[in-house]
């Protein structure tokens, strides 16, 4: 990154300035203002009220600001707490080089954490439970880290480039980050873009399959199943151990300083803008949706061409940021906009009179949303980040339903439960734990408020929050008798 550019802001490029000549400056100034200040207020709010809203909580203080963060696969199991490996990027200002960070995450499990020990965090402060354990020197800023299902040691990154780069995380050597080191080698190349692909970045959960979008409006589709060794298929065989279980140069085309390539399996055109995020359907490699700066989110079926299978115009009334496909229900699909809020479609009726028809819109966040994602130990919830520093879950179930009695104020969006707002910016990403239930890893770009890197926070609601009312009485039932029992002893 030039040090005389500030960090890029996701999802948002700068618009060619013929677009912006007629534009008030001064009113954005006050919005980014009034923005900055609603963030405050909730993190003061927020912070107080730590030990009550979780039941863990663990926050890490970055020295460079990152665009993603992922979790890779469970390493280890213990009594108290798990060991997994955490994927996230540095975007530095050119005086070290740009990074793919590989790390170890010890995450507490549920209710064995104290409430005393979680209030008592430094915003400044490197948790313990985050250690660095590899590091990757990147050809350029990582915007996007995806990881592929069958084999969790396979990432997928995204740079400013046409290229998608693929990594057997395992097998690179670790790097030492100076000035003038040689970038790392990636395992694979994907060509086949014409202009760069920034952020729109999938990896299909069915077959080994990648998919991207980016700024020549295109959505491209690649398979990278005849360049990885059957040991993909087998998580508990160690690629560390035996080299790369990517194939080494598959068809005579290795590029000896870059790595070998591998070229699309098709692409797709039907936008007019630049794609801002793409995914596949839950149950088929060959279906996939995206969404971009056009307004549009389209529908894809690779076994019928590449033209378009559905295209909804007018999607949202912005620019479209982010999309996500329903694991448990494969015809629900979210997106995420520059209009601050957050849809969800039916794509057995996706328009109306040729707009977007949405089942319903869920509008709580103050500013572009950037990220969007539903969670794996639910199939009716949900999170989303945006640019005004708060993450949101949300309850679709919960829509229209009678609201129990003090359980949210009066004014809170339908759907939404829970606020995570110990973030002091944009959240650029976050990511549900597959491995542990309801554990969010998320991380926000902090150079616009402290002038400093990012914050990463792997933090997990208090389940009196999340289970079922019932199941909640019960247990607080349980609890007020054994108080009570307690003190009619003598």
């Amino acid at each position: 990154m030039d040090p005389q550019q500030g960090p890029k802001k996701r999802g948002r490029k700068p618009k060619p300035k013929e677009d912006k000549k007629d534009e008030p400056q001064q009113p954005k100034m006050k919005d980014s203002k009034r923005t900055q200040h609603h963030v405050d207020d909730k993190y003061t709010q927020w912070k107080s009220l730590v030990p009550v809203l979780y039941d863990w909580l663990a926050n890490h203080n970055l020295v460079w600001p990152s665009l993603s963060c992922r979790w890779g696969p469970q390493l280890e199991q213990s009594t108290f707490k798990n060991r997994q490996r955490l994927y996230l990027s540095e975007q530095t200002d050119g005086s070290v080089p740009n990074t793919l960070v590989i790390a170890n995450c010890e995450v507490v499990k549920p209710r064995v954490a104290a409430a005393d020990h979680i209030s008592q965090f430094n915003e400044e402060a490197r948790s313990p439970f985050v250690k660095k354990y590899k590091t990757i020197i990147h050809p350029g800023e990582v915007n996007r880290i995806r990881e592929l299902p069958q084999n969790t040691k396979i990432v997928a990154t995204h740079t400013d480039s046409p290229d998608v780069l693929i990594w057997d995380v395992e097998a690179q050597p670790n790097r030492h980050a100076v000035l003038g080191a040689n970038n790392s080698r990636p395992d694979l190349i994907l060509t086949g873009h014409q202009d760069n692909a920034e952020f729109a970045l999938a990896m299909c959960p069915t077959e080994p399959y990648v998919l991207s979008g980016g700024k020549d409006k295109s959505v491209v589709l690649w398979s990278i199943q005849d360049h990885i060794a059957s040991s993909t298929t087998d998580p508990s065989k160690s690629a560390g151990s035996g080299g790369s279980i990517i194939k080494q140069n598959p068809e005579g085309n290795d590029k000896t300083s870059d790595g070998p390539t591998v070229g699309p399996r098709g692409i797709y055109y039907g936008h007019e803008d630049t794609v801002e995020d793409v995914a596949f359907c839950p149950t088929s490699a060959q279906e996939f949706c995206s969404v971009g700066d056009d307004s549009c989110l389209i529908l894809w079926d690779a076994r019928v061409g590449s033209s378009p299978v559905v295209k909804v115009e007018k999607a949202h009334n912005a620019d479209l940021h982010c999309v996500d496909w329903n694991p448990h229900e494969d015809n629900l699909i979210l997106t995420g906009s520059a209009d601050n809020s957050v849809r969800m479609f039916d794509r057995r009726n996706l328009t109306s009179n040729g707009i977007g028809s949405p089942i319903h819109k869920f509008e709580g966040h103050k500013a572009a949303v950037l990220c969007v994602q539903w969670s794996p130990d639910k199939s009716s919830v949900f999170g989303s980040s945006a640019e005004d520093g708060l993450l949101n879950i949300w309850d679709y179930e919960k829509v229209g339903k009678k609201v129990e009695q003090g359980a949210r104020s009066p004014s809170a969006p339908a759907g939404l439960f829970f606020q995570h707002a110990g973030h002091r910016d944009k959240v650029v990403d976050f990511h549900w734990n597959s491995s542990d239930p309801w554990t969010i890893v998320s991380v926000s770009d902090d150079c616009d408020t402290t002038g400093g890197g990012g914050t990463l926070q792997i933090w997990r609601m208090s389940d009196l929050i999340y289970r079922p009312e019932d199941e909640v009485i019960a247990e607080l039932e349980k609890f007020k008798s054994h108080v009570v029992s307690c003190s009619a002893k003598p």
